[in-house]
């Protein structure tokens, strides 16, 4: 009982973390917080599944998937946002 409310609030908490970038994305239009946005979102989706399908069960473990990509397009946005500069100073 107390994990599946654990479980919804931080379900919450990466809905709220998703708003808040794709404000601070409207705002800026940097890909970088639509990245961390999709990202938020992915991991909340991630909650969701492993709640209707249950957590004990290790068999399901493509459900990871989506916190997997989410990682993922973290890391790519914090990348892109690194790397690109560079290229844009040298031409």
């Amino acid at each position: 009982m107390i994990v599946d409310f654990l479980s919804g609030a931080l379900m919450l908490t990466f809905l709220v973390a998703t708003a808040h970038f794709v404000r601070f994305w409207q705002r800026t239009s940097d890909r970088l917080f639509l990245c961390f946005a999709v990202a938020f979102a992915l991991l909340a989706l991630n909650q969701v599944a492993l709640f209707m399908l249950g957590a004990e069960d290790e068999v399901r473990g493509y459900v990871y998937v989506l916190r997997v990509s989410g990682f993922v397009l973290i890391l790519i946005g914090i990348l892109g946002k690194n790397v690109r500069p560079a290229r844009d100073e040298a031409e």
